[in-house]
C-alpha cells in the first residue's frame, strides 16, 4: 500500500485516525496501531507478514534476556543469537541471488563454470528498515541505552508502526519509548495541523515533482549509448533531483503521518546539497540511516580515535556496508566504496589544511561529486555508468540542437532548472514555521487537491527496492 494512492488516502487513513483516537485506553490503541500496521504491510503480500513477526519476537525475547543476565557471556549469547537471525534473514532475502549470481559469473570468467543455481527470491518490501529498527533495540539494550519494555505491544508497534515501516526513518525504540508508554491522550488542532503540513508536503514533492521528473530520467538512462555532454548531466541532474524529491517526500508524508497518529519522528533530511563538503552530506541526507551505520559500525571499527590510516579504513569499511545496504548490485557495492573513499580523502585533507576556504567552492564541488556518484547509484550496472561518465567527461562532443529537443524536453529542462534553485536556496520543510492562518489552510487543502488529482497509476518510492 502506497502512501500516495488513493486506497490509503481515503480507504486506510481515515479509518486509522478515527480508531486510533477513538481508543483511549493505552493497551486498545497500541493494539489497534499494531493490528493496522500489519494489515498495511500484508496489502503487498501477506505471505511475508510472520517473517517480519518471527523478527519482532526473537528480538523482544532477546533483549529480556540480555537485560535480566548479569553474566556477560550469556548477555552476548542473546545478543549475537538475535542479530544471527536478523542478519541471516536479510541476507537470504536480499544477497543470497546477487552472491550466488557474482560466483557464477567469476568463475565463468575463469573459465571454471560454477554452476550454482540462479535464484529468484522476491525481496520482502521494508525488510532493510524494520530489521535495522529491530537491531538497534537489542544492542542498545546490551549496551545498557535502554531498557527492554515488558509490555509486547509497545514493542510490536514500535516495528510495525505504518509510517516508518516500509522505508524509514530509522527510529529507535529510545526515541519513541515514551511515546509509547503514556500515548497522547487526544489529536490536537495544532497536531493535525503540523501533521497535514508535512503529509501535503511530501505528496507534492513525490507526485508532482518526483514523479514529473521519472519519465525523462529513465529515458536518459535507457538511451545512454545515445547522450553526449548535455544529455549525460542532464541524467546526473535529473536523476539525483528525483531521488531527493522522492525520498524526502516520503520522509515528510512519514512525519506528517506520524503526527496524525500521536508520534513525533526526527528529522531524516536537511537540506542536503547544501552540504559543503561530503561528511556535512552524510549528516543532511538520510540522516537516520547515516547515524545508525556511524553508532553501529563506524564507532564501533575504531571511528576516528586510531589514526589517519585506520580512521580511513574505517570510513571504506562503513560505506561498503552502507552501499550493499541499498541493493544486492555492484553498482551499489561502487557507490558506496566512491562515498568511503570520498570522506577518506576528505578528512586527509582537512587535516592537512588542503581543503578549500570558501563555502561557495566547497558547496559546488560536493554536490557536483554528489550527482555524479548518482549515476552510479542509478545506473543498472557499471557499463552504463562508465558510457554515462565518458559522456559527462565529452567523449562523445555536444549533441545537435535537434537531438536535444528530442532528448530533453522544454518542460522537464525548465523543471531541472527551479528546482535545481529551490535545492539550492529554499529552507527545507523544517525551517518552515506555518501558522495556524485561514491563508495557509487553503495553500495546504490547495496543494493537497493537486497533487491527488495527479494521481493515475502510483508510482512506488524509490526506496522500497532496497
Amino acid at each position: 500500500m502506497l502512501f500516495n494512492s488513493y486506497v490509503f488516502l481515503f480507504g486506510f487513513l481515515p479509518p486509522v485516525l478515527v480508531g486510533c483516537w477513538a481508543l483511549r485506553v493505552k493497551n486498545l490503541r497500541l493494539l489497534f496501531l499494531t493490528l493496522s500496521s500489519w494489515a498495511f504491510y500484508a496489502w503487498w503480500d501477506w505471505r511475508f507478514l510472520p517473517l517480519m513477526l518471527s523478527t519482532t519476537t526473537v528480538d523482544y525475547v532477546a533483549a529480556l534476556a540480555i537485560h535480566r543476565n548479569d553474566v556477560q557471556r550469556r548477555r552476548n549469547l542473546w545478543l549475537i543469537g538475535s542479530l544471527a537471525v536478523n542478519l541471516s534473514l536479510l541476507g537470504y532475502f536480499k544477497y543470497a541471488g546477487f552472491f550466488l549470481n557474482s560466483l557464477n559469473g567469476i568463475g565463468k570468467a575463469l573459465g571454471a563454470p560454477v554452476g550454482l543455481p540462479d535464484l529468484h527470491i522476491l525481496l520482502p518490501i521494508g525488510i532493510s528498515f524494520y530489521t535495522f529498527n529491530s537491531m538497534s533495540y537489542t544492542i542498545d539494550v546490551w549496551r545498557g541505552r535502554a531498557t527492554p519494555t515488558k509490555h509486547v505491544l509497545e514493542y510490536t508497534t514500535f516495528v510495525a508502526l505504518f509510517p516508518h515501516l516500509i522505508a524509514g526513518p530509522i527510529v529507535r525504540f529510545v526515541d519513541l519509548q515514551p511515546q509509547l508508554n503514556k500515548p497522547r491522550p487526544k489529536l490536537t488542532s495544532e497536531a493535525a495541523g503540523v501533521g497535514c503540513y508535512f503529509l501535503v508536503c511530501g505528496l507534492v514533492k513525490k507526485l508532482l515533482l518526483a514523479d514529473q521528473l521519472s519519465p525523462h530520467v529513465d529515458a536518459l538512462f535507457a538511451n545512454s549509448h545515445s547522450l553526449g555532454f548535455v544529455g549525460a548531466w542532464s541524467a546526473a541532474l535529473g536523476y539525483s533531483l528525483q531521488l531527493y524529491f522522492d525520498f524526502s517526500g516520503y520522509s515528510d508524508m512519514a512525519v506528517g503521518l506520524a503526527w496524525l497518529i500521536g508520534f513525533r519522528f526526527p528529522q531524516n533530511f536537511n537540506s542536503p546539497y547544501k552540504a559543503v563538503n561530503v561528511s556535512d552530506f552524510w549528516r543532511r541526507w538520510h540522516m537516520s540511516l547515516s547515524a545508525w551505520f556511524r553508532d553501529y559500525l563506524f564507532i564501533p571499527l575504531g571511528g576516528s580515535r586510531r589514526g589517519a590510516k585506520r580512521t580511513v579504513a574505517n570510513l571504506v569499511i562503513t560505506m561498503f556496508l552502507a552501499g550493499l545496504w541499498h541493493g544486492a548490485a555492484w553498482t551499489f557495492v561502487v557507490w558506496g566504496l566512491v562515498h568511503g573513499a570520498a570522506l577518506g580523502i576528505h578528512g586527509v585533507l582537512k587535516r592537512a589544511g588542503l581543503t578549500p576556504s570558501s563555502t561557495v567552492v566547497n558547496r559546488v564541488l560536493t554536490f557536483l561529486y554528489v550527482i555524479s556518484a548518482f549515476v552510479i547509484f542509478r545506473a543498472p550496472n557499471l557499463h552504463v555508468a562508465g558510457t554515462i561518465f565518458a559522456r559527462m567527461l565529452g567523449s562523445a562532443g555536444v549533441e545537435s540542437f535537434s537531438t536535444l529537443q528530442s532528448l530533453l524536453p522544454g518542460r522537464f529542462v525548465i523543471l531541472m532548472l527551479v528546482l535545481l534553485v529551490f535545492v539550492q536556496v529554499a529552507p527545507n520543510t523544517w525551517q518552515l514555521k506555518i501558522k495556524p492562518r485561514l491563508v495557509y489552510g487553503l495553500a495546504t487543502g490547495t496543494a493537497f487537491a493537486a497533487a491527488v488529482m495527479s494521481i493515475a497509476v502510483p508510482h512506488p518510492f524509490i526506496y522500497f527496492q532496497f
